[in-house]
């Protein structure tokens, strides 16, 4: 009987020693979720989303923005094919799912939409797709002439009828007219994405070189931060996952995959010659962990990926080299 007593009390206390390590394990290396340190990234959302997400790690991001869903002249949304899968998936994983209005190539009848005569039955289907699909929230993401006199209006009504579902509302801004979103409007998001980014590209060939360098990080975060008030924490820095190809024969856009499986030692570097074609130039993997230490020593809400499928595997990878530094 005192052999099984001393016995039970080695266990018992190997058990509290094993809890002991691993609870200081935990404390050595904090999940990015528990710190408020987002990362939210970026997906097409034209092609099947439910292979789409499958071939994301979203262990590695916390918000996934499905861009774009757009609705049509009439104020209609068709979802792509996989939505309903894709959001399981990430919702699976603990991660928040948005979708995306707008983008670069935003339809036109958009601007008739956001119009006083049409904008609340806009809204009204953006909350209906948002509680239909179980989305966290709406990402807008409406740039150059898109952010007009309409703009604020959107924003402070859409706001309102998302609050009572509990819902997101963020953006996607660039800091070449920014000063077009009001104070009023910027206020009400609950994460502003900074496009720090497309400084120059295909659109530009007058202009060749970086399109996403270093000091713009800096310059774009303290225009959002300290010219228009915006708290850190509602900040997050958005990196590139791609690159332009400037040259007499080149192929225009690329993804950063693509450039490191095709020209070896390229991810440790921001651009490649490539013979008798022209440059191709993107953010390499000290320039993101630049960027991303950046956003943590200003206590930024986290940092924004374009977009997450363009990374590349193995040691080579943006998202896991952001992760480390994280945490």
């Amino acid at each position: 009987m005192r052999k099984s007593r001393i016995f039970i009390q080695i266990i018992c206390l190997f058990a509290l020693v094993s809890c002991a390590k691993s609870k200081a394990t935990d404390q050595s290396m904090p999940d990015k979720k528990d710190k408020g340190f987002y990362v939210v990234g970026y997906i097409f959302g034209s092609g099947d989303l439910d292979a789409e997400s499958a071939k994301l790690d979203f262990s590695k991001i916390t918000h996934l923005n499905i861009a774009f869903l757009n609705p049509d002249a009439n104020g209609l949304f068709s979802p792509s094919a996989g939505l309903t899968a894709a959001i399981k998936r990430a919702h699976d994983n603990k991660v928040k799912v948005l979708f995306s209005i707008g983008g670069g190539n935003a339809p036109q009848h958009l601007k008739e939409l956001i119009k006083p005569a049409k904008r609340a039955e806009l809204i009204k289907e953006l909350v209906k797709l948002t509680n239909t699909y179980n989305f966290d929230g709406v990402d807008v993401d409406l740039e150059g002439d898109f952010i007009d006199l309409n703009y604020e209006g959107l924003i402070v009504e859409l706001s309102s009828a998302l609050k009572p579902h509990k819902k997101l509302l963020t953006a996607a801004v660039a800091t070449w007219n920014g000063n077009a979103i009001s104070d009023k409007a910027l206020a009400l998001f609950d994460l502003v994405n900074i496009m720090s980014y497309d400084q120059t590209g295909p659109w530009n060939k007058e202009k060749p070189g970086p399109h996403s360098t270093y000091e713009a990080a800096e310059t774009d975060f303290a225009y959002w931060n300290t010219s228009r008030s915006v708290p850190a924490n509602k900040l997050t820095l958005g990196l590139p996952f791609y690159g332009y190809g400037f040259g007499p024969s080149i192929q225009e856009s690329y993804s950063y995959g693509d450039i490191v499986t095709g020209f070896p030692g390229s991810e440790l570097v921001d651009f490649v010659v490539v013979p008798n074609k022209g440059t191709i130039y993107y953010n390499g993997l000290p320039t993101i962990k630049k960027k991303v230490g950046f956003a943590l020593n200003k206590k930024a809400g986290g940092i924004m990926i374009w977009q997450l499928l363009g990374d590349a595997t193995g040691d080579k990878s943006l998202l896991s080299a952001i992760n480390t530094l994280i945490q």
